[in-house]
């Protein structure tokens, strides 16, 4: 691309980003990828909805697990619906990993279960899409970074907006100058919801959930043993012991973007603060419902992160700003260009105009994407673009700010000793 853009140029750009999903051709109908889901709620659910929307033909379902009646009769029933076949049941997902007749794996659980998941799936030789984040601690994802390596299944992380078109066309557009130098980016997710709603994770809990019918000592896995408690079994991102909460949920998915479109991997500081102040009535909740995180990375770059669940006025988005120009993308399916206009500027810079490319449902053809590359990745013709390294500098950015929330220190991360500290 010349250094102006055209409206031309942009919406080439544009369609080309857009189009990319469906350039990889569809697998024979003898080549299916035999796949099984471990963790039939919400998000194992949902990535099953995807894998049949948008990869039909590229697998058969063949096995479901979850501990929840509820949740498995729910994956069977859409297996049947979807896929047209009937797949095995399990409670116990050591159980389907023993099934030699599945291929790889999804796993779509509790953030504190993914390491042993992961691990023990690598070890029956299953290719596996673990959702993020990769582990639950630094010290899970460093056992899984040694052991990984050791293991020629085809690992795909769950940040899916690499495989969003709208970033792929931001990275580009990036790279190609069409910003500038680019020192900081400011990123943020804001959300609202009454007190039962699922935006501030009270998902809402089956009424017939019982401990009859729900596995309590297989969810907790290592976590600290307590007694069946509903909430924490259904709304597991609420508690330390589970989950990191925005840190790890939603940060990481825009930290690892940014990194992604930025080509870096680190950060060298992080530095958090935040707290429960919106969802404080009659609410056990441990993770904040309020998050403020800066982080250094070398070559002098800077992201300003920030998330609260009380509004969602600003929504979800992510702002490169460049010394010559910004690149907004918002909600995931609109990327906005601005140039810069003070004095000064260059000529080539003034000439460019301010662009607009929107696609509707784009987070639904990026999970989809994300899917397909991790069953082509299978099949040898495409490698993935989130393996466990790109999972690995995803997960760290999360981590870190929890420990500095929770020790009201600034954490610095030596990338080549692999360790952190705290300033």
């Amino acid at each position: 691309m010349s250094n102006t853009i055209s409206r031309r140029d942009f919406a080439a750009l544009a369609a080309a980003f857009a189009a990319a999903p469906a350039a990889v051709s569809a697998a024979s109908a003898n080549d299916k990828i035999s796949l099984g889901v471990i963790g039939t709620g919400g998000r194992g659910f949902y990535l099953s909805q995807r894998a049949y929307n948008g990869n039909r033909g590229r697998f058969q379902m063949q096995a479901v697990c979850d501990t929840f009646t509820g949740n498995l009769n729910k994956a069977k029933d859409l297996v049947q619906s979807e896929g047209k076949n009937t797949p095995k049941t399990y409670n116990d997902y050591k159980d389907l990993l023993a099934d030699k007749s599945i291929d790889a794996v999804i796993i779509a659980t509790p953030e504190h279960l993914h390491k042993t998941m992961l691990l023990d799936a690598l070890a029956a030789g299953k290719h596996v899409y673990v959702e993020k984040p990769l582990a639950h601690t630094v010290e899970e994802a460093q056992e899984i970074m040694r052991l990984v390596a050791k293991s020629k299944s085809v690992v795909q992380v769950g940040t899916q907006n690499r495989s969003n078109s709208l970033y792929q066309m931001a990275k580009t557009m990036i790279a190609q100058g069409l910003i500038g130098d680019c020192h900081y980016t400011r990123a943020f997710w804001y959300r609202n919801a009454l007190p039962s709603g699922a935006a501030a994770w009270r998902y809402p809990m089956p009424a017939d959930a019982t401990p009859a019918n729900t596995d309590w000592k297989r969810f907790l896995g290592s976590a600290p043993s307590r007694d069946f408690q509903k909430e924490r079994y259904f709304q597991w991102r609420l508690y330390w012991d589970y989950s990191s909460g925005i840190a790890t949920d939603l940060m990481v998915h825009q930290t690892d973007i940014i990194a992604f479109a930025m080509n870096k991997t680190f950060p060298s500081s992080v530095v958090a603060t935040g707290g429960v102040n919106r969802w404080v009535d009659a609410d056990d909740r441990d993770v904040p419902d309020t998050w403020s995180v800066l982080l250094d990375y070398p070559d002098k770059f800077h992201v300003n992160y920030s998330s609260y669940l009380g509004s969602d006025h600003f929504g979800y988005g992510e702002q490169f700003c460049g010394n010559d120009g910004t690149i907004e993308v918002s909600k995931r399916q609109t990327l906005n260009f601005y140039p810069e206009t003070y004095n000064g500027i260059s000529d080539a810079v003034k000439a460019r105009k301010e662009m607009t490319v929107t696609i509707p449902n784009n987070d639904h053809l990026a999970v989809e994407a994300h899917l397909r590359n991790f069953f082509n990745s299978i099949r040898g013709v495409e490698k993935p673009i989130a393996p466990p390294q790109a999972g690995y500098e995803a997960a760290i950015p999360g981590f870190l700010s929890v420990m500095s929330y929770r020790q009201g220190k600034k954490v610095l991360w030596d990338a080549k000793a692999d360790k952190y500290s705290f300033a």
